[in-house]
């Protein structure tokens, strides 16, 4: 049952992030969040509170408007004191500016006692930094900063 309630709370995550609402995500992350999403690109990097967790999310929706994601799968081990989610995913997503793309990928995530602890984004990076140069050669500043980290 306690599995069955935490797949159905991550697929409700990841509905609101495709409405473009985020807070169910940072509403349950834990003060001091990990999160990694790899690639050098302005979404790059790794963050270590939920202020930058927010920042990152903010400008995630600045970047890309439209994230329309498909869950494929969600795997849930372990227990309310240790409980590892994996979360397989394609997602069709929208740049600020540039042709949109196909994204399939996977999401870790180590929850403890309801709070997610580590959330680590395995995709296409590439993808995302190739949108993102392409957004700052066509006048997306954004689209050219330093990663957000803390």
């Amino acid at each position: 049952m306690y599995h069955a309630i935490v797949a159905r709370m991550v697929r409700r995550g990841f509905e609101r992030l495709s409405a473009g609402d985020y807070s169910v995500a940072l509403g349950g992350a834990a003060a001091n969040v990990h999160h990694v999403f790899a690639g050098e690109h302005p979404l790059g990097g790794e963050r270590h509170s939920r202020e930058a967790f927010r920042r990152w999310f903010e400008r995630l929706f600045r970047l890309f408007p439209v994230l329309r994601f498909e869950i494929r799968d969600v795997l849930v081990k372990g227990w309310p004191w240790r409980t590892v989610v994996v979360v397989e995913w394609r997602a069709q997503v929208t740049p600020a500016v540039g042709p949109p793309y196909v994204n399939e990928a996977a999401h870790v995530i180590h929850i403890r006692w309801g709070r997610a602890v580590y959330v680590h984004a395995y995709e296409n990076s590439q993808a995302v930094a190739d949108a993102c140069r392409h957004m700052a050669a066509n006048g997306v500043p954004e689209a050219a900063a330093a990663p957000i980290t803390d």
